[in-house]
C-alpha cells in the first residue's frame, strides 16, 4: 500500500499497500490515508511519499517528473498524485509482466486524485514520458513533452516549443532526439526553448524498487492472527475463518462489517456515526473466493470491485460477446464508480449491503436478477435473488441482522438477452449518481423482434432501489418501435413519481433522465438488431447519436511563448522555464504547511462551535457537557472577550469573532473548545448545548433579499458614462434579459490552519498561519487581544492554495486561536476539517443581473444598462469592493458609448462571501456576455461578429474614463482566431449538428480585459529586504505569500538578474511580519508586480553599494565583492519599498485611475452536449494571453492554465446548495465536485503573446492570476450555443435564460423535447434545495 500524509478527502492522501505471501506475487495498490484504518493494514507493507525518494538521497522518477514538468504548484495535492502514479508503475511493471503503463491506465489511475492549482496539463505531460506511447514514440524527445502520438511519430507541438509552425505541428525524425522547425531543418535539443527537458529525466528502473519486506513474505503468520484491537470507544476484530466470523456476529449483531471503510470512514467522519463493534473480515477465504460456474460467476463479498473488474474483463475476452452482456455493463458501470483508489479496497458485498439509493452497482445486480448467499451461525444459508423486494427501505433490506452475506452470482447473459446501464452525475469521474438505472431485455425472435422479458431498474428516484413494473408490464410481448417508447415513457412518469421537495432536488430533471435512459437503450438495441419484418423502419442515421457515449479521450496540449534572446547572458533566469522552487520538495513530501510543524511542548487544539441555524436569538450556550470530556481544558465564547474587542472586518468591523446574542447564518462561530488533542476537542465540540430561539425571516437567495429589501447600508454604487436614453432611442434593437451565476468554492485543498504560540509569559505572540494576509491577522489580533502588533509576529511558509479565500475568511481562525493561546499562556493549534471550513468561510459572492441593451442592425452596441445585485452574506466584508470590480468591469471588453451600471450587496443569512480569484470580475462579464448572446439571437447572426465590432482599441476610452494604452486585445483576438481556425470550425460544428439529433456541438471565442492593481489605492504598497551573508548568500523576504503561483520563484529570478548570481544561492524562507511589515494581501494578481519592484529596488541598493569593488576588482567574484565590502564596513542588507503610481478610484467624483493596466486574453472553445443527458465534453480550447515579457513562462502558463480549469468548475459544475433552513448542503468532495483530470480539454492550447512589453511593470512583465479565469466562460457559451441548436429542432428560436453554472440538469432542461414535456412538476411546494 502506498500512503503519504493523511491531508484531506480527495486524493491528496494517499497511501500504497503491498500485499504478498510465499508462492504468491506482489500486488501493489493505491489507497486513501484518510480512509484506511490502521488495523486494515495488520501485515501489510506500507509505502508512503517519503519512503520513495527525497532530496537529499535522490528523487524517484515520479517525483522528479512531476517536479520538473512544472506540475506542482501550491504542492498540497502533489503526493497524492505522485502515490497515485508509483502505485501504477509498480502495479505495471510487476503484475503486468514489465511493461509501463499506456495513457489508458493512467488515465484510470488519477480518477481519484483532484488539484486545484495546476489545470492538471503539465502533470499528464510530465508523467507521459513513463508510458507505453512515450516508448514507441521513440525516445524522451526534449522538443516534443507531451504531445500526442501517432504511429511512433509525436505530433501536436512540444510541451512548450517556442518555435514552429503557427498551427503547433513538429515531428520527430527518426527517434534521434531533434525537432523539425518551421523551416524543416532539425534542431538540436539546445537550440529549441522547452518548458522542461525531458533529456534529464532519469529513466525508471523497477528494479531499484524497494523489495517486499522478507519478513512478511516468508511467514503467513500474521494473516492467520485473530486480531482485536480495542480502543475506548471501538473494538476492531479480524477474524480468520467464516465459523469465527459468525460468531462475532452473533455475539455482536448490530456489529458493522468493514472492508475498505469507505462508506463507514465518511459516516464516521462527517455524520458523526459511532459503531462500537467493527468485523474486517478480509482474510476469511469463503468471503475472498472467486468461483466460475456454469451459469455464472460468483464472487465473495469480501472481493474488491477492482478484482471484479479484473475478472470480468478477462472473461470477456475469452467468452462470446453474447454471454457476458451483463459483465460488460458493469465494466462500463466500474469505470465511473468512485476513484480507482477507492475501487482497490472497496468490497462488492459493502456496496451491496449500505443499500445507497443511489449505487451505481445494485440496480445491475437487480435487473440481472442476481443471486445473494446468506449465512448465519445458527439459521441453514439460504439464497436470495436481488430483485424489487430486496431493498425494504432507505439503506435497509432483508438481511437479518445475524446474517453475513457469503457471495452474489453474476449471471451469464444469452444471446436474446440485451443488457445496458446508464449513469449521470454532476462530473464523470469519481462522482456519485443523479440517477443511474439498468435495463435488462429478452428479445424472441421470429420474424419480427417481440420482448419476451423486461426489467427497468432506477436509482436515484426514491428511497430504495426501484423497479418500474408497470413499464416492464407494458414491454412484455410488444413489437420494439417507437410506439413501445412512447408508452413506456408514459408509464415511467406514472411509476416513478418525485415530490418537489424530494431530497436531491432536481426533480424535473431527474425524472426527464429516466426517460432519456430508456430511449437510449431502445435506440441501442435497436440498431443492434435485425429486423426481419415488412414494416420494419430502419432509425435515421442522426437519431442513432442518441446511443452514443462520452469517452475519454488523450489529451493533446500545446504552448508557445517568446524566447530569451540569444545574447542574454546564461545566468540570467528572467524569461526562462525554471521550475517552482518548491516542487521538488512538494513532490517528496518534505515540503512543510501549516499543520505539518512538529507539535510543541505543552501544545493544546481548538475546535469551534458552529452555528445549527441560520437566525436565531441565543437563549443558552451551556459547555459543561464538553468540560466534563477527560483532557478538556477550556471554553471560549463571547463572554470571555471584550464586547469592544469581539468584532473585527477587513473594511468595516461588523463580523463578531464569538457571536454574543444572535446568529446569522449556519456555521456562524459560537465559541471554541481547547483540548490535549484534535479528537479530544472535536468530540466535546460537539457536545457544546446551544439553545436558540429562532428569528424570521431567513433570507437565503436574491430573490429574496430583493424582495424583502434586504441590502447592505451604503453599499449602493453606480457608473455612469455617455447618454443612455439617447443610445437607446437610436438603437435599432432593444432586448431585455436576467441571468444569475452561482457562488463558488474556494476548495484550497488546505484548510484555513492557525498555531498561536504566546512568548514571554504573553506579552508577545507568535502567529504561525495560512493566511494570504499576515500583515492583516496581526493586525486584527492586535485589535482583540490589546496587544501593540510589534508584539505580535505571523508567519507564513507557504499555503496549500488560497485564489482569495485566506486573504481575510483565515482570522475566523487565526483570532480564537490567538484568543485562547494568550488567556492559557500555551501554544494553541486549530485546522479546519473540510465540511467546517465549507460551512464557515464562504465563498465566490453569486451574482443576479438585470440588463437592457440598446444595438443597431449590423451589430454595434450602442447602450447598455445594468442593474446588479450580489449576495454578500450576513457580513459585508470584501463584498462592495467586489460589487465595485464587476461594476467597472461590467463591460468586459467592448466599446460602448452609453451606459448605466448599478449595484448593491443583498444582506443574506449565509456565511460571509468574500474575496475569489477574480473578484466579481467574472461575474460582470457573464452578464454581458449572456447579452450577446441573446444579441446574436435577435440578429441571427455569430455571436464571434458581434464581439469583434465591439472590441476595445488603442486611444479608447472605458466608461470610468480611463484611457487605454498598450491595447492589444484586437492581437489578441486576430491571434486566436487563426490559432482555433475559428471560421473552418464553424462551418465544421454546422456540418455535425445537421448530422446528429442527440449529439450538438458549440463553439464560443470571447475576450477578456483585467484591470490590475487593488482599486483602493493605499493597499498598493510593498516592502522587500535583502541580507547578504559572507559566504555569498542571500537570503530574501518580501510582503507576498506563496500560495503555489510561484511568487518566491519569481522573486529570486527577479533578484538573480539584478544581482547577476546564480538563483540558487538566493533563498526565500518565508513571509513574516517582523521581516517586511504592513504588506498588502497577496491578491488581485498584484503579487509579482509590487514584490518584484520592491525586490528590484533592494537588490539595487545592494548592487550600488557593491559596484566599487566591482569596479576595483573586475575579475573577483560575487563572494569576493561581498567580502571586500563586510571588511569595509558596508552594509550588506537592505529594505525598499514600493507603491503603484497614479492609482486610485473616487466613486463619489468618479475621478482617478483604478488600475495601472490591463492584462487581455481570448479564448476559444469547441464542445459537445448530449442533448438526452445534459453530459457534455469539452473537445478543444485555445487561449492567447497577453502577459507582457513573461518572468517564467512555466509557471505563468501554468496560472492561465489552472485559472481556465478553476472557472470552467465555477461555470459548468461547481454549484453550492443550501437547504431551505440555510444548512449548506454541497460540503465536502462528495457533494460538491471540481473539475477533475478527465474534465480538461481533450485538446488544451496555450500561447503568450509576442512582443507587447509592459512598461508598467517589473521587467515588462505582466499579471497573470486573475485575468484567464473568466476566459472558461468560453466553454460556457459554446454549451449555450450547442442547446441553441438543439432548440432549433423542435422549432424554439430566439434568446432563452440559462443561469450559470451549466450543469447536466441545466443543460438537459434547456434542450427542450417531447421527454421533457411529460415532466410535470407541482407548483407552491418548497424545494428541496436553495441556490443562493
Amino acid at each position: 500500500m502506498y500512503v503519504l500524509k493523511d491531508a484531506g478527502e480527495f486524493g491528496e492522501s494517499l497511501i500504497s499497500r503491498t500485499g504478498v505471501r510465499k508462492g504468491e506475487e506482489d500486488r501493489h495498490l493505491s489507497a486513501n490515508a484518510c480512509l484506511t484504518p490502521v488495523c486494515a493494514v495488520h501485515g501489510q507493507a506500507v509505502t508512503t511519499v517519503e519512503g520513495i525518494g527525497n532530496t537529499k538521497t535522490g528523487l524517484h522518477a515520479v517525483q522528479q517528473r512531476i517536479a520538473a514538468a512544472h506540475g506542482s504548484q501550491c504542492g498540497f495535492c502533489t503526493p497524492g498524485i505522485v502515490m497515485s502514479m508509483y502505485s501504477l508503475l509498480r502495479a505495471c511493471y510487476v503484475e503486468g509482466g514489465g511493461r509501463a503503463p499506456t495513457m489508458k491506465d493512467m488515465e484510470v489511475a488519477f480518477q481519484g486524485n483532484l488539484c486545484r492549482c495546476t489545470g492538471y496539463r503539465p502533470i499528464i505531460e510530465g508523467f507521459r514520458t513513463l508510458t507505453e506511447e512515450w516508448e514507441r514514440c521513440g525516445s524522451r524527445l526534449s522538443a516534443v513533452n507531451g504531445t500526442s502520438t501517432t504511429n511512433g511519430c509525436c505530433k501536436g507541438l512540444a510541451n512548450g516549443c517556442s518555435k514552429g509552425d503557427p498551427n503547433g505541428w513538429c515531428c520527430k525524425a527518426n527517434g534521434d532526439g531533434g525537432c523539425c522547425s518551421s523551416s524543416g531543418e532539425l534542431l538540436a535539443p539546445g537550440d529549441v526553448e522547452i518548458l522542461f527537458d525531458t533529456s534529464k529525466f532519469k529513466p525508471y528502473d523497477s528494479s531499484q524498487e524497494p523489495i517486499f519486506p522478507p519478513e512478511l513474505k516468508i511467514s503467513p503468520e500474521l494473516d492467520h492472527q485473530f486480531l482485536t484491537v480495542k480502543g475506548p470507544r471501538v473494538t476492531w476484530y479480524r477474524p480468520t475463518t467464516l465459523e469465527q466470523l459468525l460468531l462475532l456476529k452473533h455475539k455482536h449483531p448490530q456489529a458493522r462489517i468493514v472492508v475498505g471503510n469507505t462508506e463507514i470512514g465518511v459516516e464516521v467522519k462527517f455524520k458523526n456515526c459511532l459503531y462500537p463493534v467493527l468485523i474486517h473480515p478480509t482474510k476469511v477465504k469463503e468471503l475472498r473466493a472467486i468461483q466460475h460456474t456454469a451459469t455464472g460467476i460468483r464472487f465473495g463479498s469480501s472481493v474488491t470491485l477492482n478484482e471484479i473488474d479484473s475478472t470480468l474483463k478477462m472473461v470477456m475476452e475469452e467468452l462470446p460477446e453474447h454471454k457476458t452482456r451483463i459483465f460488460k455493463a458493469i465494466v462500463d458501470m466500474l469505470h465511473w464508480f468512485a476513484g480507482k483508489q477507492i475501487r482497490n479496497v472497496a468490497a462488492v458485498g459493502g456496496n451491496i449491503m449500505t443499500g445507497s439509493p443511489i449505487s451505481d452497482l445494485n440496480p445491475i445486480f437487480m435487473a440481472a436478477n442476481c443471486e445473494i448467499q446468506l449465512v448465519s451461525k445458527d439459521g441453514r444459508p439460504r439464497t436470495v435473488i436481488m430483485d424489487g423486494s430486496f431493498f425494504t427501505g432507505y439503506r435497509k433490506n432483508i438481511v437479518k441482522p445475524d446474517e453475513v452475506m457469503l457471495s452474489i452470482m453474476i449471471p451469464y447473459s444469452h444471446e436474446g438477452i440485451f443488457f445496458k446501464a446508464y449513469k449521470q452525475a454532476r462530473r464523470r469521474d469519481d462522482d456519485i449518481s443523479i440517477v443511474n438505472a439498468a435495463f435488462n431485455i429478452e428479445i424472441e425472435k421470429e420474424t419480427i423482434p417481440i420482448v419476451k422479458k423486461a426489467n427497468l431498474v432506477f436509482g436515484g428516484m426514491a428511497p430504495t432501489i426501484v423497479e418500474s413494473k408497470k413499464a416492464a408490464r407494458i414491454i412484455q410481448g410488444r413489437k420494439l418501435d417507437m410506439l413501445l417508447v412512447e408508452d413506456v415513457c408514459n408509464a415511467l412518469a406514472d411509476d416513478l413519481p418525485l415530490s418537489p421537495d424530494a431530497p436531491g432536488g432536481m426533480v424535473a430533471y431527474r425524472k426527464a433522465l429516466t426517460l432519456s435512459f430508456f430511449y437510449k437503450f431502445f435506440v441501442d438495441v435497436y440498431k443492434k438488431i435485425d429486423h426481419n419484418d415488412s414494416d420494419k423502419q430502419c432509425l435515421p442515421e442522426r437519431i442513432l447519436s442518441a446511443s452514443q457515449e462520452f469517452t475519454g479521450k488523450q489529451s493533446q496540449s500545446s504552448q508557445y511563448f517568446q524566447v530569451v534572446p540569444p545574447n542574454q547572458p546564461k545566468i540570467d533566469p528572467i524569461g526562462r522555464p525554471i521550475p517552482h522552487l518548491s516542487a521538488f520538495k512538494q513532490a517528496t513530501g518534505e515540503a512543510v504547511y501549516c499543520d505539518d510543524l512538529p507539535h510543541l511542548e505543552d501544545e493544546l487544539y481548538l475546535s469551534l462551535v458552529f452555528s445549527t441555524r441560520a437566525h436565531a436569538k441565543i437563549v443558552k450556550v451551556d459547555p459543561g457537557p464538553a468540560l466534563a470530556v477527560k483532557g478538556v481544558h477550556a471554553f471560549f465564547s463571547a463572554s470571555d472577550v471584550d464586547p469592544d474587542r469581539n468584532h473585527f472586518g477587513s473594511e468595516i468591523s461588523d463580523e463578531e469573532i464569538f457571536a454574543a446574542s444572535t446568529v446569522n447564518c449556519v456555521g456562524q462561530v459560537i465559541g471554541a473548545v481547547v483540548a490535549i488533542n484534535q479528537a479530544t476537542a472535536q468530540q466535546a465540540a460537539k457536545l457544546v448545548n446551544v439553545v436558540y430561539e429562532d428569528i424570521h425571516p431567513v433570507i437565503l437567495s436574491i430573490d429574496d433579499a430583493i424582495a424583502k429589501e434586504s441590502f447592505h447600508p451604503g453599499t449602493n454604487r453606480v457608473l455612469k458614462y455617455g447618454d443612455l436614453d439617447a443610445g437607446m432611442k437610436t438603437s435599432e434593437h432593444v432586448l431585455h434579459g436576467e441571468v444569475h451565476i452561482g457562488g463558488q468554492e474556494h476548495f484550497y485543498l488546505e484548510t484555513n490552519c492557525s498555531i498561536a504560540i504566546p512568548k514571554e509569559g504573553g506579552h508577545e505572540l507568535e502567529l504561525i498561519c495560512a493566511s494570504q494576509s499576515p500583515a492583516e491577522m496581526q493586525k486584527f489580533i492586535s485589535e482583540v487581544v490589546g496587544m501593540p502588533a510589534s508584539h505580535i509576529v505571523c508567519r507564513v511558509k507557504r499555503l496549500g492554495g488560497g485564489f482569495g479565500g485566506k486573504e481575510t475568511r483565515s482570522a475566523i481562525v487565526a483570532l480564537p486561536v490567538a484568543i485562547a493561546a494568550i488567556k492559557l499562556n500555551r501554544p494553541v493549534r486549530c485546522m479546519l476539517d473540510r465540511d467546517e471550513d465549507m460551512i464557515a468561510t464562504g465563498g465566490r459572492n453569486p451574482f443576479h443581473g438585470k440588463y437592457k441593451i440598446g444595438f443597431s442592425k449590423e451589430g454595434k452596441i450602442l447602450a447598455y444598462q445594468l442593474e446588479v445585485y450580489n449576495n454578500a452574506g450576513y457580513t459585508i466584508e470584501l463584498s462592495c469592493s467586489v460589487l465595485e470590480r464587476a461594476l467597472l468591469h461590467s463591460l468586459n471588453s467592448y466599446n460602448i458609448p452609453n451606459i448605466k451600471c448599478e449595484g448593491v450587496s443583498c444582506k443574506t443569512n449565509l456565511p460571509t462571501n468574500t474575496a475569489f480569484r477574480g473578484f466579481g470580475t467574472p461575474q460582470a462579464v457573464f452578464i454581458v456576455e449572456n447579452a450577446i448572446m441573446d444579441m446574436s439571437a435577435i440578429l441571427g447572426v455569430d455571436p464571434a461578429m458581434i464581439r469583434e465590432k465591439n472590441l476595445y482599441e488603442e486611444g479608447d476610452t472605458t466608461h470610468y474614463n480611463h484611457v487605454l494604452e498598450h491595447c492589444t486585445l484586437k492581437r489578441c483576438w486576430n491571434e486566436c482566431l487563426k490559432r482555433s481556425e475559428y471560421n473552418q470550425r464553424r462551418q465544421e460544428v454546422n456540418d455535425f449538428n445537421r448530422q446528429h439529433r442527440w449529439r450538438k456541438r458549440g463553439l464560443c471565442i470571447l475576450p477578456t480585459m483585467f484591470g490590475i492593481s487593488f482599486t483602493v489605492s493605499f493597499i498598493n504598497q510593498t516592502g522587500a529586504l535583502v541580507m547578504v551573508y559572507t559566504d555569498g548568500s542571500v537570503l530574501l523576504t518580501h510582503g507576498g505569500t506563496e500560495m503555489g503561483q510561484g511568487l518566491h520563484t519569481k522573486m529570486v529570478q527577479v533578484a538573480s538578474r539584478v544581482l547577476e548570481i546564480p538563483e540558487d544561492i538566493i533563498y526565500i524562507s518565508e513571509t513574516a511580519t517582523d521581516k517586511v511589515p504592513n504588506g498588502p494581501p497577496t491578491a488581485a494578481s498584484t503579487g509579482s508586480d509590487l514584490n518584484g519592484m520592491a525586490v528590484m529596488y533592494a537588490c539595487q541598493t545592494i548592487k550600488e553599494r557593491l559596484k566599487p569593488y566591482r569596479t576595483a576588482d573586475p575579475k573577483g567574484s560575487w563572494q569576493d565583492w561581498v567580502n571586500a565590502a563586510y571588511y569595509d564596513r558596508v552594509s550588506l542588507s537592505a529594505t525598499s519599498f514600493y507603491k503603484t503610481p497614479d492609482v486610485g478610484y473616487d466613486w463619489e467624483t468618479h475621478s482617478g485611475k483604478p488600475y495601472n493596466y490591463f492584462t487581455y486574453g481570448v479564448a476559444c472553445s469547441e464542445v459537445e452536449i448530449d442533448c438526452l443527458t445534459g453530459d457534455h465534453q469539452v473537445l478543444r480550447t485555445d487561449i492567447v494571453m497577453d502577459l507582457g515579457e513573461s518572468l517564467n513562462p512555466a509557471i505563468d502558463i501554468g496560472q492561465v492554465e489552472g485559472a481556465f480549469i478553476q472557472g470552467y468548475g465555477l461555470f459548468t459544475m461547481e454549484e453550492l446548495t443550501y437547504s431551505p433552513k440555510g444548512i449548506l448542503y454541497s460540503r465536502g468532495p462528495g457533494a460538491y465536485k471540481i473539475p477533475g483530470f478527465a474534465d480538461i480539454p481533450a485538446k488544451f492550447d496555450v500561447a503568450l503573446l509576442r512582443g507587447a512589453p509592459n512598461p508598467r511593470a517589473v521587467y515588462s512583465s505582466k499579471a497573470v492570476g486573475e485575468p484567464p479565469l473568466a476566459l472558461a466562460m468560453s466553454v460556457f457559451f459554446a454549451i449555450k450555443d450547442a442547446i441553441s441548436f438543439a432548440r432549433s429542432e423542435v422549432g424554439l428560436t430566439g434568446p432563452f435564460r440559462m443561469d450559470s453554472p451549466a450543469t447536466a440538469a441545466r443543460i438537459r432542461m434547456a434542450c427542450q423535447d417531447h421527454f421533457t414535456k411529460k415532466v410535470e412538476i407541482e407548483e407552491g411546494i418548497t424545494p428541496w434545495n436553495i441556490v443562493p
